[in-house]
């Protein structure tokens, strides 16, 4: 587990410190849902934060993750998406085609690093990329599920893991 400083770098492997500036309460290891995943799953207050670790800069995986053409590519649940801004800013809507159905989409906070949405008008899932002290070319990225939603934690977990074939190769 990694405690991350206020400036998004990691101090060293110790514990997660959630969004709201806590401590975590518990660790979730869904490996038998998901054999085989490099990701972890850590509960942040109210939000099970998935993770993984990515070797590439932090740059590199910001952008690829706010990049919406990507999203069909590493996003197992996102089939098709349609927005005038390739990469997220505050503000930035469209929307995503899910199982068949368009539906559209809203973010609702970005900065560099970290961005949330809405689809649907229903808030889903917060994504931020994470630093390492002294190692510029590895990142972690996480993606920020409601745990009354811990159900698509496997979606989330199969995410990241194409998500880091797809910018490490």
């Amino acid at each position: 587990m990694c405690r991350f400083k206020h400036d998004g770098t990691v101090e060293r492997i110790v514990n997660y410190r959630s969004r709201l500036g806590s401590e975590s309460n518990g660790r979730f290891d869904l490996r038998e849902s998901d054999e085989g995943s490099a990701s972890t799953v850590v509960r942040e207050g109210t939000t099970l934060a998935v993770g993984r670790d990515i070797a590439v800069s932090p740059a590199v995986a910001a952008e690829t993750l706010r990049d919406t053409r990507r999203w069909p590519d590493w996003g197992p649940a996102i089939d098709a998406v349609e927005s005038d801004d390739r990469y997220v800013t505050r503000g930035t809507t469209g929307r995503v085609r899910v199982g068949g159905a368009w539906l559209p989409f809203r973010v609702t906070a970005c900065n560099g690093r970290r961005w949330d949405w809405r689809v649907a008008g229903i808030p889903a899932t917060g994504h931020r990329v994470d630093s390492y002290a002294g190692d510029a070319d590895r990142s972690r990225v996480v993606v920020e599920v409601p745990a009354v939603a811990a159900w698509y934690v496997p979606v989330c977990r199969r995410a990241l893991d194409r998500f880091a074939a797809l910018v490490e190769s």
